[in-house]
């Protein structure tokens, strides 16, 4: 395992642009969720329709991914991100606007994060077609490394200053810094100075351009392996999100007990991500995938239920080794497959990652009323650890070292 020392990503002028860009956005980005239950709470008094809302977001992410992927590949990344980042500050702006002017309904917030969703549907698959291009090669983890500490410093930081917020000033102005942070991310953008990508010639069908991307990932088993594992991975993984608050209610010490752990969680997956700035396994895939399965302690754990302080440790474990585990696989992607279809392959890692996840949310209620809480929560660790271990065996993964 090579150790490295320093945060040398941050000497070069193009990475510490789109780093600050992206940091100030993650920090706008972990205000909302907080702000967003309370305007709609205030609005209409209903879960189910912050629920429709979060949901307009994620199923447009979903539809638009892989044309995301697409447009990315085409034309060059700096100027799609820019793109998307404006339509984000855009429909923050809005919301901002209609919450504080008191004209908001929901079908507006329901249209306005659908918008969002398709920002950021383009955004991800550019942003890791990008990262290499602003940083020497051998660099590149500690960049990905670092892109993802400044979000999980601001998922630690970001809902308390948005509950003062909201408390203070109320959930509109909220949503004005966020807009402000996606302008100031904008700006870095545009600050950038790239080389222009090489021009060739490439498919003028969407069709072929998206069976030219699937067809970079089915020829690489290490590829289509590890999406496979973060989709089952994902699915296995939601019921902690919907149980545990319930777990914590009527077994431990309620939203005390929850937000202890959440903030332990937040904390470990800042530790995760400085590890992954210092330590580059030989073995990237294998070591990510078994760090991983330590993410299934936390609910089996909540299944008996352990001690608040147990269950705490457990939720820092599966973070942090959730943040090592990104890092290393976004530096093997942009290490291994052509520049020329970075951001397709991208597109369909995020799909993977993400598509079955509403199903997994949706199941676990259900699922606990037939076989009950505790049981669910250990099906849930088990298929998450046993994914994990399964995938990061098989040797297309385990035989994958770093240059």
């Amino acid at each position: 395992m090579l150790v490295v020392g320093r945060l040398g990503a941050l000497e070069e002028r193009e990475f510490r642009l789109l780093w600050l860009g992206q940091a100030t956005s993650a920090l706008g980005s972990s205000l909302v969720p907080v702000a967003l239950a309370f305007a709609v709470l205030e609005l209409t008094g209903s879960a189910s329709a912050l629920g429709l809302v979060l949901a307009s977001a994620l199923v447009s992410r979903v539809a638009f991914l892989l044309l995301g992927g697409v447009v990315a590949d085409r034309r060059p990344r700096q100027t799609v991100m820019l793109a998307a980042d404006l339509l984000r500050t855009g429909s923050q702006a809005l919301v901002a606007v209609l919450l504080v002017t008191g004209h908001a309904r929901l079908w507006h917030l329901v249209v306005l994060f659908a918008l969002f969703g398709a920002g950021d549907a383009f955004f991800s698959p550019a942003s890791t077609g990008l990262v290499p291009d602003t940083v020497r090669p051998e660099r590149l983890q500690q960049a990905n490394a670092l892109m993802s500490l400044s979000r999980s410093v601001a998922f630690v930081a970001g809902p308390t200053i948005s509950g003062l917020l909201v408390a203070g000033v109320g959930p509109g102005w909220v949503f004005a810094i966020d807009a402000a942070t996606f302008a100031c991310s904008s700006l870095s953008l545009g600050l950038l100075s790239l080389p222009s990508p090489a021009a060739e010639a490439r498919c003028t069908r969407l069709f072929d351009e998206l069976r030219g991307g699937w067809l970079e990932v089915r020829s690489r088993a290490w590829v289509w392996m590890t999406v496979v594992r973060f989709s089952i991975s994902n699915l296995a993984i939601a019921p902690l999100f919907v149980l545990g608050p319930l777990v914590a209610q009527e077994s431990l010490n309620g939203a005390t007990s929850w937000g202890l752990i959440g903030t332990a969680a937040g904390v470990g997956a800042v530790l995760g991500d400085a590890a992954a700035l210092r330590l580059r396994p030989w073995r990237p895939l294998m070591a990510g995938g078994l760090a991983v399965s330590l993410w299934s302690l936390e609910p089996a754990l909540l299944a008996r239920p352990f001690p608040t302080a147990v269950v705490a440790v457990a939720a820092a474990v599966g973070f942090g080794a959730s943040g090592f585990s990104n890092a290393v696989w976004f530096t093997a992607l942009q290490q291994r497959i052509p520049p020329r279809a970075l951001s397709r392959v991208s597109s369909y890692d995020w799909l993977g990652s993400v598509v079955l996840q509403p199903a997994g949310f949706a199941l676990a209620g259900p699922l606990a009323v037939l076989i009950g809480i505790p049981a669910t929560l250990l099906v849930s660790a088990a298929v998450q650890a046993s994914a994990c271990l399964a995938f990061s065996l098989t040797p297309s993964v385990r035989n994958l070292r770093t240059p």
